[in-house]
C-alpha cells in the first residue's frame, strides 16, 4: 500500500475532480484525508498501487508531491492510549511519524521517515497484540468454564 500526497487548489470542485478522475480509471481510494494549510489543499490518500494513482493524477494535471510506502497497524480500540503507545515506541526507536490517518477498515496508517525501522516496531507491536488477544480469549474461556451462564 502507498500514501500519495497531493496538492489541490483550495476551491470548490477540486476534490470532486480528483475523485472523478480516479473513478474513471478504476482506481479506488482505500483511506486518507484532505486538509487546508497556508491556503493550499494537501491530501493524503491510500492506494494499493501508488505509482498508478500518481500517473493518473499527474496525467490530469494534479500535482503529486510524493508517494510513500506505509505501515499499517491494527489498534485495540477498546484499550485507551493505543495511539500514544505505538507513537512512543516509534519515537523510542528513532522513527519520526510524518503522516498518520486511518483507512476504511479502521487500521492505523503511518508514513514514517525510516520505513524499515518503523516496520520492525510495527511487527513487534502486532506480535504483542496477537498475544494479548490470545490471552484474553483463553481467560474468557476459563471464566466461562468456571462460571457458566456469565
Amino acid at each position: 500500500m502507498h500514501d500519495v500526497t497531493v496538492e489541490l487548489k483550495n476551491q470548490p470542485g477540486e476534490l470532486a475532480r480528483l475523485g472523478e478522475i480516479l473513478g474513471e480509471k478504476g482506481i479506488s481510494i482505500k483511506g486518507g484525508g484532505v486538509f487546508v494549510s497556508e491556503g493550499k489543499g494537501i491530501a493524503h490518500f491510500l492506494f494499493e498501487d501508488g505509482n498508478a494513482a500518481k500517473a493518473v493524477l499527474e496525467g490530469a494535471g494534479i500535482q503529486v508531491i510524493a508517494v510513500h510506502r506505509v505501515l499499517m497497524q491494527r489498534l485495540d480500540q477498546e484499550l485507551p492510549g493505543q495511539l500514544g503507545a505505538i507513537a512512543r515506541r516509534m519515537a523510542d526507536a528513532g522513527v519520526n511519524i510524518e503522516v498518520q490517518y486511518s483507512d476504511h477498515d479502521n487500521q492505523l496508517i503511518i508514513v514514517a521517515d525510516d520505513f524499515e525501522k518503523g516496520r520492525k516496531v510495527s511487527e513487534d507491536w502486532e506480535r504483542e497484540r496477537r498475544r494479548r488477544i490470545k490471552t484474553k480469549g483463553l481467560m474468557r474461556g476459563l471464566l466461562h468454564s468456571l462460571f457458566p451462564g456469565n
